[in-house]
């Protein structure tokens, strides 16, 4: 009779790594769903000083022994040498200097970059890439021109690095590997990952938490080197919020000569992006994709492995991160001019590996609807 009440206890077995990585991955979302609701400025300010750094340098290390995910030994060159136009063309404008290309070069290279990452990844070969690459760029120079605004040059040139980076790409990340491994759990830690900033937006949509404060406005702007301008962007293309158009001492709008669009006063923008609700919601959104993005990165430690590396690289890794600190403490446009080069050349360095996640769920997708969900373990035992 014992025994028998013996066999009855549930045993409760111990989680696999897969499922254990999970739910701290999905405990990471919650935090920094809440921390996003609290102190949205302040949050994605100090995830950006502190852990982007990191991020950059042990993703691109961690890159680097995976050749970038690309067919070629040497493909990632193109990125590298990208993100140093980019930058050029940053300083360039930033400090009057006379750039010789127009105002629309800095989408045309990222739209090579991305369409290129394609060719890199399933061409090998190099005839076949340069003419493809030829190619892109002369499709580049239809799509985009000159102080030319519309919804694609606006998801090329600031969506694309930011947002669609930190969020769309870590989710298709994320959806590919859960795909991959078969894991439910994976596939419950996507469904929260997408949960979370709809709970960010419609939750307290009217409730300040905690108000931005003066360093954080100040660090925000950076004296014109910080994303106050980004959020503003956002603003206008995806929330339709709209400012007054100038106008002379007459009464007559003011309009750009160079360009003949309207000139528009911005003299309450900082209230706007500070304060209002949608400068809220949108920086609630910004946050909590920044910070996961981050800490799914360093979760996944013990399946990305990126800290295998030789010691003296890891050295130098930990050297640049802490004077990247340094800096952002002491300055915080100091640090973000400091690692701009960085920033910006690791989501290049990506674009090769978000083709394969996306090309990777296509073909994962279709095994599952072939072979059913549990079909290719079987396969594989």
């Amino acid at each position: 009779m014992f025994a028998v009440f013996l066999f009855q206890i549930p045993v409760y077995m111990p989680l696999s790594k897969d499922t254990r990585i999970n739910a701290v991955n999905i405990g990471l979302m919650i935090i920094s769903c809440i921390a996003a609701f609290i102190m949205p400025f302040e949050v994605f300010l100090f995830a950006y000083a502190v852990m982007g750094p990191l991020h950059y340098l042990t993703e691109i290390s961690w890159l680097h022994d995976r050749q970038y995910f690309t067919k070629g030994k040497y493909d990632h060159i193109v990125l590298w040498v990208i993100g140093v136009l980019i930058v050029l063309e940053s300083l360039a404008v930033r400090n009057g200097w006379n750039w010789p290309f127009e105002s629309d070069f800095g989408n045309k290279i990222i739209f090579v970059a991305l369409a290129g990452s394609l060719l890199m990844v399933f061409v090998k070969n190099v005839l076949i890439k340069i003419f493809g690459l030829l190619f892109v760029l002369l499709i580049s120079n239809v799509i985009f021109q000159p102080d030319k605004r519309d919804g694609f040059t606006f998801f090329i040139g600031a969506l694309l690095p930011t947002l669609i980076h930190v969020y769309v790409f870590t989710g298709f990340f994320m959806l590919y590997g859960a795909l991959k491994s078969r894991s439910k759990s994976g596939l419950w830690s996507v469904v929260v990952f997408i949960i979370c900033p709809i709970l960010l937006y419609v939750l307290f949509q009217n409730k300040t938490f905690v108000p931005i404060t003066q360093y954080g406005q100040d660090a925000y702007k950076a004296d014109g080197d910080g994303f106050f301008s980004t959020n503003l962007s956002f603003l206008t293309e995806m929330f339709d919020v709209k400012f007054p158009q100038m106008k002379d001492a007459q009464g007559n709008l003011l309009y750009y000569q160079e360009t003949g669009e309207p000139a528009y006063d911005y003299s309450n923008a900082a209230n706007v992006v500070f304060h209002s609700q949608a400068g809220i919601l949108l920086m609630r959104f910004i946050a909590f994709a920044y910070t996961y993005h981050y800490l799914n990165w360093f979760s996944k430690t013990e399946i990305i492995r990126w800290h295998k590396v030789p010691k003296s690289r890891f050295i130098a890794v930990i050297i640049l991160w802490v004077v990247s600190l340094a800096l952002y403490g002491y300055n915080y446009g100091l640090g973000l001019r400091w690692l701009y080069f960085l920033s910006f050349c690791h989501v290049l360095l990506e674009f090769p590996l978000n083709m394969v996640s996306i090309t990777g769920i296509g073909k994962e997708v279709s095994s599952i609807y072939k072979s059913g969900f549990k079909g290719r373990l079987a396969a594989a035992k």
